[in-house]
Order: structure tokens, then sequence, then C-alpha cells
């Protein structure tokens, strides 16, 4: 740890110094872009944080990179002016065969990041893509757009992944990602930082420390900044990003643990006597949502208004499936009961529960209602499914403790006639699916498959007492594993095949991957078939 610290120290240093030198060498009248342009020459690799897209459309997609050649140090080792950027887009990836070029601009006020929305491009297909600033070039991309309107592909194919614990273990998982064949998109529901402080070996904490964070709690924009590029620093989830199209989400880490809405973690409950009040929450949430846009494939539309952004939106993959990306962090209220996991309180019962917000869930039937797919995705967050645990107890941060939230929901769902409803989730670090009722013993109304961690909680194993409890307690939940790992999922017109990807530990590199479980969604049929191994 304090090699580490004293590595940064140094990167700061250094890139004090260099940003003393670089501004005078800009002149302070000159226009910086085109100067800057004209200077670009890094003391060091600036595209140290990889190349991600996002996004797909039939005609284009996001395309994603940040200068930062001192990625650790303040402001990445980079100079307060702007930078013109080259991209490239080709057929190949020698790039013989470009389609499409520009300059775009990496601002220091967004870190120097760049959002590219490449337009112009055909259908259903793969292209190559890169960055160009001086005399550096970026790794190089793939991404593929989505098919046309209406189009009847053959299959969707597409992962479903989250919840990164640095300091928890590698992210091998990231490396099978990687290396899984024509995904669509990858979609992260979330948690892919942690706020959390960093520890010292022997320290006490949740998990295990595989390898540490850097620095305290993470609250300020700079700090969000850094932890950012410690994640994106990793091998392996930058192959990730380079191979596959994201379509990124948030959880709670990316802002405070179990946040709700206006209301930080510290509410003043028994737990956290000393609240955060809502105005200064808000500090914080601006300076999560400005960290997590600057590092995220992500559309304009997306940019954060201080502690607003608009992250829930819909893409269309042809005839196939609509996805629904929903944020079920910023609009629900604030977790009842004073957010434990225990028995009911009266508090859960209350019929105006609030999990997606009013608008959001306005939005989201509406586009249930007219969607030409096949299928038809909630891309969410946290479990939907009906979950009684040890004791009858409920998770509070769960939709379990928003039923009358869940019930408008799943009646809205029902009453539309939605063909063949999939939900995803992921958080609670387990593998499950499940079919997913508007009420105890009332028809099946969606099916929902939850992902596993890429490597929170450390090494698992396949079945826990918790996990045989579950199962006995909820005739619902067809399987549960509690190893890490991700899921592959592949729609076509006749079915929806889910693959539980495995990894027998994470504390150490290079796990295999194995397939915990398979199940298969028919069209037509809210029911899964399958089972594990």
């Amino acid at each position: 740890m304090d090699s580490i610290r004293r590595h940064i120290l140094d990167l700061s240093r250094r890139g004090l110094l260099r940003g003393a030198t670089g501004l005078a060498a800009l002149g302070a009248v000159a226009p910086p872009t085109r100067q800057a342009r004209a200077q670009a020459v890094f003391r060091s690799f600036p595209f140290t944080l990889g190349v991600a897209s996002g996004e797909p459309a039939p005609d284009g997609f996001v395309i994603w990179t940040r200068l930062a050649p001192e990625p650790l140090a303040p402001d990445g080792g980079m100079v307060r002016a702007a930078i013109e950027v080259a991209w490239d887009v080709a057929e190949d990836d020698r790039f013989i065969r470009r389609v499409a070029t520009g300059n775009a601009i990496a601002r220091p006020e967004l870190a120097h990041a760049i959002h590219v929305e490449v337009a112009g491009l055909a259908p259903g297909r793969p292209y190559f893509y890169r960055f160009r600033a001086g005399r550096e070039t970026s790794a190089t991309g793939r991404c593929r757009t989505a098919p046309a309107a209406g189009a009847a592909p053959a299959r969707l194919r597409f992962a479903f992944a989250g919840c990164q614990h640095y300091e928890h273990g590698h992210f091998t998982a990231w490396r099978h990602i990687a290396a899984e064949a024509d995904l669509d998109f990858v979609f992260h529901y979330g948690d892919y930082i942690y706020e959390y402080r960093g520890r010292a070996p022997g320290q006490p904490g949740w998990g295990p420390l595989v390898r540490p964070h850097l620095g305290e709690e993470i609250i300020a924009l700079p700090d969000y900044r850094q932890r950012y590029a410690q994640y994106r620093l990793d091998p392996d989830l930058q192959a990730a990003h380079a191979a596959h199209p994201f379509l990124p989400s948030y959880d709670d880490h990316e802002v405070d643990n179990n946040w709700a809405g206006t209301i930080s973690e510290e509410d003043g409950s028994t737990r956290f006597p000393i609240a955060v009040p809502p105005e200064i929450f808000a500090l914080r949430k601006a300076a999560a949502f400005q960290a997590w846009y600057e590092h995220m494939p992500v559309r304009r539309a997306a940019l954060p208004r201080g502690p607003d952004i608009t992250a829930y939106r819909r893409l269309d993959f042809g005839g196939m499936a609509r996805v629904h990306v929903l944020d079920t962090r910023q609009f629900r209220d604030d977790q009842p009961c004073g957010d434990r996991t225990g028995p009911a309180c009266a508090e859960v019962a209350r019929p105006d529960a609030q999990m997606l917000g009013a608008a959001q869930e306005a939005w989201l039937l509406g586009g249930m209602a007219d969607s030409p797919a096949r299928w038809n995705i909630l891309a969410q967050q946290v479990p939907m499914m009906r979950r009684e645990l040890r004791g009858g107890a409920i998770s509070m941060d769960k939709w379990d403790a928003y039923p009358a939230a869940r019930q408008r929901l799943l009646d809205g769902i029902a009453e539309r006639r939605t063909r063949n409803p999939v939900v995803l989730s992921g958080d609670v670090h387990v593998a499950m699916a499940s079919t997913v009722r508007a009420g105890p013993g009332a028809a099946a109304v969606a099916t929902e498959f939850t992902a596993t961690s890429i490597s929170s909680a450390g090494d698992g194993v396949a079945m826990t007492p918790a996990g045989e409890e579950m199962l006995r307690r909820n005739g619902d939940i067809g399987f549960f594993h509690a190893q890490r790992g991700y899921c592959v999922a592949e729609a076509t017109a006749t079915q929806l095949t889910t693959e539980f990807v495995s990894l027998p530990f994470v504390t150490r590199p290079g796990a295999p991957r194995e397939i915990a479980g398979r199940f298969v969604v028919e069209d037509g049929r809210v029911e899964v078939k399958g089972g594990g191994g």
C-alpha cells in the first residue's frame, strides 16, 4: 500500500509539472483546440484507459475514450486545455475501408473524455474504430450496429453482468465476456465501481482484499474520476469494452451504498445517526453522475444536469427485441423499515410506493404497449421476483419492499398483453432464474434472470444454506448459484436461452469458464425450462 501511495504522489507531482509546462506552451490567449492538437505530443501514451462503444442503433453507435497519460494523477496527467482528437470507423481492423472519420474535442471540464455519436452506417453489421491524438493511436475497438427497424434477424445474442468490486477479486469474467462470439451488446446493470475507502492488508472490511482501492471513500469529483480510472486500467475490463458495445446503467455504488432518490445511506437512522441532508447529498450525486457519464459510452442525452440525469432509455433491435434500460435508484422512495432485512413493517404496504417514479413508469408501460418486438427486455438493477428469506424476511432495498409499485407495473404489462417480457437484474451477488407473478398464485407475467457478480464477495460456492432455504420458500425461483460470473442470452423467433456462466474462483487470476445452468423461455410461454449444470 505504501508503495502505491508513493507512486500516486509521484504521478501527482509530475502531473502538476506537466500542467504548468503545457499551459505555458499553449499560451493564454491562443484558441486551445487547434494549437493543442498541433502540439499534442504526450510524454506517455494517452489512451491508457482503453476504448469503448455503446448504444447501438441501426445507423451507428457511440464510441468513447478518455485522454489520460497518467490516469491516477490529478486531471489524468493532462493540461487543462481542450484537445482535438481524430477518430476513424472502418469495415476492417486495418482501417483500409474507412466509412466514417472526424474530429472530436476532449474537454478538461469532462476529464478529456470523448463521446462520438457515429451515424450513417449500415445496419446489422460489425465495424472497427480507433482514436488518434498527435502521434499516438488508441487500441482498436469493435462494435456492431443494430438490425434495421422491422428486420427479422436470425438471432440476438447478448451478455449481462455487474457488481465488480475491485478489492474482492480479479475481473476474469470480463476476459471471458470479451471472448464471447458475436454479442450484439452487453448490459451492465450497475455497481461498475465501489465507493468504499481502500483497505490495508489485515484491516477489517466486507469481503476479501485481493487488490486495494486507492484513497478514502469517494465523495468529490476528482475522487470518482480516480476510482473509475483505477477500474478502467484493468486489462480484462478493457478487453470486454473493446470487443462489444455496452448498454451501461448504474445501481447504488456508483454514488453511495443503498442511496434512494434524494436520500443518502447516511439518513439519520440508528445505523447512521448523523444524517446527510438532501441538499448536501445532491452535491455528491452531481459529482458521481458526471464521473459516470465521463466514463461510459452513452449519448449526450445522458449528460447530467447537476444531481439529475436521464439514464433510462429504449433501444430496438429490429423486430427481435426491444430493450428498456431502467433506473431503479434516482426516482424511488427511501427504503422502508429502516432499510433492514427483516419482516415487513406497515410502511411496506403504502399504496403509492415508487420504484421507477411516475414519469419513468408511464414511459415504460407506453413502450411496452406499442412494442413491435418479439422479446421485451426490462434491463434493470435489483430483483423484481418475490424472495422470502429466512423467517419470512424481505430485503428492503429490492422490489419486495415496494409491492404496490411492482403490482402496478406487472398489472400494466398484463393489461397491455406485452409479448414475452423478460426481466434482467443483478445486485445480490448470486445467480437466479424465476417466474414473476402479479401476486401469490396469480398467473405468470414475466420471467427473470438475475446475474451474479463479476467479483463482489470474492470466491463463492455453488449452493449455500441460504440458497437452499430460498428455493424451499419460493417455488417460483427455479435456480440459485452463488459463484461469480455472468449471463449470456440468445433470442430467436422461437425461444430465448440464457446460460449462467460461473467462475470457480476470482481471488486469483485464470479461472476457467463453466456453465452453471441453462434455461429456455419459449415464445408465448412465460415460464422457464431447464436447470443447473
